[in-house]
């Protein structure tokens, strides 16, 4: 019988925060079609059930890596960009997913809002996204 071949059949996909929900979702799609997927986030434990999850889809064990660290350490998201190159030769799709927030300070007025929790957003939710973002750039240029 032929099977329907995917648009994404043989794409390279990285996936931050997909350790869980929306990113655990993102990776597990992008699976089932066929990419390979890097999946990355801070949980090492959480990652392998995203990793079962993608290989239950379908995905085959050698198109899944798993690399556990925080986007916060700027070393790490080299470290993510030149592992997928390396383990697959080549990216396609960035997504960039990874980020939180705190109800602590939920609701308090802008004055009484400490600096260094809005730093602690930034460091999280807009900082990695501009850094992977600067380093996948040449290689998304080459896939367009």
């Amino acid at each position: 019988s032929l099977t329907k071949m995917s648009f994404f059949s043989g794409k390279v996909v990285i996936i931050t925060g997909s350790s869980n929900g929306i990113g655990r979702g993102t990776a597990v799609l992008f699976a089932k079609q066929g990419a390979k997927v890097t999946i990355t986030g801070r949980n090492a434990a959480s990652l392998t059930e995203t990793k079962k999850q993608c290989l239950q889809a379908g995905a085959k064990p050698e198109n899944i890596q798993e690399i556990t660290g925080d986007l916060t350490n700027e070393s790490f998201c080299g470290k993510l960009i030149s592992a997928t190159i390396d383990k697959f030769g080549k990216l396609d799709v960035l997504v960039n997913n990874a980020g939180g927030g705190s109800l602590e300070d939920f609701g308090k007025r802008v004055e009484d809002t400490p600096v260094a929790e809005f730093d602690r957003m930034m460091d999280l939710n807009v900082k990695p996204v501009l850094r992977l973002s600067q380093l996948s750039v040449p290689h998304l240029e080459k896939t367009k």
